[in-house]
C-alpha cells in the first residue's frame, strides 16, 4: 500500500515539475518578446516622417501584457504569478505599482515596491479560465503616473484534474432477443470539464468493464454492440453492463468515470404454442343454457406481448355444430361455450379437436415451428329432470262462436324428455283465462269449452296450457294457446241510431224525406249486405214508401202529397232490415216522422199541431164528472193489485216437478251403496238439456278443475256425458237461485250393501230386552262404541 501511495505521489509531482516548467518556458518567451512590444495604443506609422518620430519616442516601459498560472496549487506559499516592471524604475523604490480589475485584492496581489504579483486564491479553470486585470506606475512622492495605465490578462492553465462523467447515465435500453452479431444498442457519450484545447486531459477512451461476452463498446465512439449470437430472452433477459470512460487518452495516469446500461432483451416469436395436456375431460348439464360456458383450454407459449397472442378453433369432431370456441384476450385461454340446445337422451358424449395457433408469425423463424398445437376434449353431458315438452311448442285454433260447451276443440299433447317418461297431468293458467272460457282434461290433455264463446265480445284468445310431471310437480312446462272464435250470423242488423224524420204539409208524391242505414256486429267474409223494406203491417202504407238503394242504404218517399197537422202530425214506419248471413237474420226499426209546416222553400217553420179546442157546449160539471170516474178506475186497479202481491203461496210440492237436482241430506239411515234413487244417473245421458241458458250469476265462479279431482285418473268418461257435465256446471253457476255449494252425498255402513246391514228395529219381531248384541264385537273397531253401549261383554279388538 505505501508503494502505491509513494507511486501516486511521484506521478503527481511528475505532472507538476512539467507544467511548471511549461510555464516558466512561456513566461521567458513572453520577457522575450516583450523588448520589441510597443506601448498599448501606439502604432506603427505609415509614412517617412513618422518613422522618424519612432526614433524620438521613449521605448515602452511595460514588462508583457500576459500571464500563464496553473490552476489547483495546493502550496502553502503565495502562488507566483509574473512580475510588473517600469524601465523608469531604478530600483530606488520611487515607483509605486497599483493593480485593479477582476480578482485584484482577492484573488491577485502585487507587491507596490518590486512589482511581483502572486495568486493568493485556488484558481479553478473549469470555474473561470482568465481574468482581465490593469495596472499603473505611480511616483510614490507625488502620486503622479508615471506610465499609462496599461490592460493584461491573466490566463489559468489547464492540468487533469477533472474525471469524465456520463450526465445522460444510468442508461436503459433494449435490443431484439435472437438479434445477429453487432446489433446496435444504444451509443453512451461522457465529457470531461478538462480544456479539450491543450493536451489530452479530455481525450476520453471508452471500455467495457461488465458485460462480456454479451456486448462490446467502440472505444471512441462509445456505440454499444451485440457480441454473442442467439441471446433468447427466455433464457436470460435482463443484463447488466458497465462502461468505463478514461481521459490521457486512457493512458497510465489519466482519469476514468463509469456508468451503467442496463439492456433488456425484447420478445420475438420464436415459440411455438404447445398444450401441456393433450387430452380434456368436460360436463355440462343437459340444461345449460346456450351460450354458458363448458369448459377452458390453454396452449402455452413462452413468448410474450403479441407473439403470444393465441386463437383457438375447432378443426374436427362431432360436435362442431353444438359447441363454439372462442380466444380470452386478457388471459389468452380457448372457452368452449354451448352452441345449440342439449339433450342427454340424444347424446351423451362428444369428442372435438382443438387448435391453438398465434396469428403473428416472423419468417426468419418459421424454421422453429409449426406455430400451432391440437388437444382432443371430450365433453359429456349429464343428465336432469327436465320439464315437459310440448309437441309441437305452439298451438293455433279456430273455433266457431257457437260451439256447444263442453265440446272438444284441440287435443294438447306433451311428454317427458327425460327417460323415466313420467305421466303428465295438463292445467290452463288462469292469469291467461281469467274468464274461464276454456278447460282442459287434466290426464288426456283435451281442450274443451266451458262456457259460450261471443265473437262480438272476446274475438281472440289467448291461454297457456301447463304440463305439470306427476312424479315432481316443479317440474313444469307450458306452451301458449291462440284460439281465433270464427264468425257466426247470430246478430240481426238494425239502425245505428234513432231516426226522426220530417215532411212538409205542402210536400209532393215521391219526395224523399230520410235516408236511412243499419249495422251488423257479425263479420261475415264476404261483407255486409243489408236488405230492406216495409215490414207486413206496414207493406200497404198509404202514405209512405222505401226503396232499398243496394248499398246497404235506402230512402223513404211520399206516396202521396197533402199531409195536414191537424189531422195527424205524426207517422210511424216500421221497416225490415235483413242481412245475408246464413241463416238469414232480420229486424225491425221504426222511424217517427213528423207533419211540420214549411215554407215556399221547403224549409221548415213549425212541427206543433194547433192546440185542440174543447167543444164550447161542454160544461165544467161533465168534465168534473169524467176526471172522477177516471180516479175511481184507478184507485180499484191498485187495489186488486195490493191484494194479489200479499195473497200467500200455498206450499204444496206438485208431484210432477224434477227435484233430481234437488239437495238430499240424509240424517238418518240410507240405502247404502246400492241405493240410486237419490238421482237419476239417466238424465246425465240427456245432451239436450245442456242448451239451457240461464241469466247470468254473481255469487260464485264455475271450478271445472274440481271435475277431475273426484274422478280416478285411470278412468275416462264419454265425450258426451263430459260435454253434459259441463253445461249443467255451468247452467248451475249462471241460476240466481241454486245454492253455491255442490251436494255430496256419503253412504257408510248401513242399508243392504253394507256389511252391517240394518241396525234399524223397525222390522225386528223382539223387543230390546230380548235381542242379542254380541254379534256387534264382530264388527271391528268402528262399532266398538256401539257395542259397549249394548253392553256386550267381551269385545276382541
Amino acid at each position: 500500500m505505501r508503494t502505491s501511495g509513494r507511486m501516486d505521489s511521484a506521478k503527481k509531482w511528475l505532472g507538476l515539475s512539467i507544467s511548471l516548467s511549461f510555464y516558466l518556458l512561456m513566461n521567458l518567451i513572453t520577457i522575450v518578446l516583450s523588448g520589441n512590444t510597443r506601448p498599448a495604443g501606439k502604432g506603427q506609422g505609415d509614412s517617412p516622417s513618422d518613422n522618424l518620430l519612432l526614433h524620438q519616442r521613449m521605448k515602452r516601459s511595460w514588462v508583457w501584457n500576459q500571464f500563464f498560472v496553473l490552476e489547483e496549487y495546493t502550496g502553502t506559499d503565495p502562488l507566483y504569478v509574473g512580475k510588473l516592471h517600469s524601465d523608469m524604475d531604478r530600483g530606488d523604490g520611487s515607483i509605486k505599482y497599483i493593480l485593479s480589475g477582476e480578482g485584484a485584492g482577492i484573488v491577485f496581489t502585487i507587491d507596490d515596491t518590486t512589482g511581483d504579483i502572486h495568486a493568493i486564491q485556488r484558481l479553478d479553470r473549469e470555474e473561470r479560465s482568465q481574468y482581465t486585470l490593469r495596472a499603473q506606475a505611480l511616483d510614490r512622492r507625488t502620486s503622479r503616473p508615471m506610465e499609462p495605465e496599461s490592460e493584461f490578462i491573466i490566463k489559468i492553465q489547464d492540468i487533469n484534474d477533472n474525471e469524465p462523467k456520463f450526465l445522460d447515465g444510468p442508461y436503459v435500453a433494449s435490443v431484439p432477443e435472437m438479434s445477429p452479431v453487432g446489433t446496435s444498442v444504444i451509443q453512451v457519450t461522457a465529457t470531461d470539464a478538462d480544456d479539450p484545447t491543450y493536451g489530452n486531459s479530455a481525450r476520453v477512451v471508452y471500455s467495457i468493464i461488465q458485460g462480456q461476452p454479451y456486448f462490446s463498446v467502440d472505444s471512441r465512439t462509445g456505440l454499444i454492440r451485440t457480441a454473442l449470437m442467439n441471446m433468447d430472452r427466455e433464457a436470460k433477459e435482463y443484463y447488466e453492463v458497465i462502461i468505463q470512460a478514461k481521459d490521457m487518452g486512457g493512458q497510465l495516469g489519466g482519469l476514468a468515470g463509469t456508468t451503467t446500461v442496463n439492456i433488456s432483451l425484447s420478445d420475438v416469436n420464436d415459440n411455438p404454442p404447445r398444450f401441456p395436456q393433450k387430452h380434456y375431460q368436460m360436463n355440462v348439464l343437459e340444461s345449460a343454457p346456450v351460450g354458458s360456458t363448458v369448459g377452458r383450454v390453454i396452449a402455452k407459449d413462452l413468448d410474450e406481448g403479441i407473439n403470444a397472442e393465441m386463437k383457438y378453433s375447432f378443426v374436427d369432431g362431432d360436435g362442431l355444430d353444438v359447441f363454439d370456441i372462442t380466444t380470452d384476450p386478457t388471459y389468452q385461454v380457448g372457452i368452449i361455450t354451448v352452441r345449440k340446445p342439449l339433450s342427454f337422451e340424444s347424446k351423451k358424449m362428444y369428442t372435438l379437436k382443438v387448435e391453438g395457433a398465434n396469428p403473428h408469425l416472423e419468417m426468419r423463424f418459421l424454421n422453429l415451428g409449426p406455430f400451432r398445437d391440437t388437444a382432443t376434449v371430450h365433453i359429456s353431458v349429464e343428465d336432469v329432470d327436465e320439464p315437459p315438452e310440448f309437441e309441437p311448442s305452439f298451438y293455433f285454433v279456430e273455433v266457431p262462436e257457437d260451439v256447444d260447451i263442453g265440446t272438444t276443440i284441440q287435443m294438447i299433447y306433451a311428454k317427458d324428455p327425460d327417460v323415466t317418461n313420467n305421466s303428465i297431468r295438463y292445467t290452463i293458467d288462469r292469469s291467461s283465462d281469467p274468464g274461464r272460457f276454456f278447460y282442459v282434461d287434466i290426464t288426456t290433455g283435451a281442450l274443451m269449452t266451458a262456457r259460450p264463446l261471443d265473437r262480438e265480445d272476446i274475438a281472440w284468445h289467448n291461454i297457456t296450457v301447463l304440463a305439470t310431471e306427476l312424479n315432481n310437480p316443479s317440474q313444469v312446462g307450458s306452451v301458449s294457446v291462440t284460439i281465433r272464435i270464427l264468425d257466426v250470423n247470430d246478430n240481426a242488423p238494425e239502425f245505428p241510431r234513432f231516426y226522426e224524420a220530417f215532411v212538409c204539409e205542402n210536400a209532393k208524391a215521391g219526395q224523399l224525406i230520410q235516408t236511412v242505414s243499419a249495422v251488423d256486429q257479425d263479420d261475415p267474409q264476404e261483407g255486409q249486405h243489408f236488405y230492406y223494406s216495409l215490414a207486413p203491417e206496414a207493406a200497404n202504407n198509404p202514405n209512405f214508401t222505401l226503396r232499398d238503394n243496394q248499398d246497404n242504404t235506402a230512402w223513404i218517399l211520399t206516396r202521396r202529397s197533402g199531409f195536414r197537422q191537424h189531422e195527424q202530425n205524426t207517422f210511424y214506419l216500421p221497416i225490415l232490415i235483413a242481412d245475408n248471413g246464413r241463416p238469414m237474420l232480420s229486424s225491425t226499426g221504426t222511424v217517427t216522422i213528423h207533419v211540420c209546416n214549411c215554407d215556399d222553400k221547403g224549409l221548415v217553420m213549425s212541427c206543433n199541431a194547433e192546440a185542440y179546442v174543447l167543444p164550447v157546449s161542454l160544461s165544467r160539471g161533465a168534465l168534473i164528472a169524467i176526471l172522477a170516474c177516471i180516479f175511481v178506475l184507478l184507485v180499484l186497479v191498485l187495489l186488486i193489485l195490493s191484494m194479489r202481491r200479499h195473497r200467500k203461496q200455498p206450499y204444496i210440492i206438485d208431484e210432477e216437478e224434477n227435484i233430481h237436482e234437488n239437495i238430499v241430506r240424509y240424517d238418518d239411515e240410507g240405502g247404502g251403496e246400492e241405493d240410486t234413487e237419490a238421482f237419476d244417473i239417466a238424465a246425465l245421458w240427456n245432451p239436450r238439456e245442456a242448451q239451457v241458458v240461464l241469466k247470468s250469476r254473481q255469487d260464485m265462479m264455475p271450478e271445472i278443475e274440481s271435475l277431475s279431482r273426484y274422478v280416478p285418473q285411470a278412468c275416462t268418461m264419454d265425450s258426451s256425458v263430459h260435454s253434459y257435465v259441463l253445461a249443467k256446471l255451468y247452467e248451475a253457476d249462471m241460476d240466481l237461485w241454486a245454492p253455491p255449494f255442490d251436494s255430496l252425498q256419503t253412504y257408510m255402513f248401513e242399508g243392504n250393501g253394507s256389511v252391517a246391514e240394518s241396525l234399524s228395529s223397525l222390522q225386528s219381531a223382539s223387543t230390546d230386552s230380548e235381542q242379542s248384541y254380541d254379534y256387534l264385537t264382530d264388527w271391528g273397531p268402528r262399532f266398538k262404541k256401539l257395542a259397549e253401549m249394548y253392553g256386550a261383554t267381551e269385545a276382541l279388538w
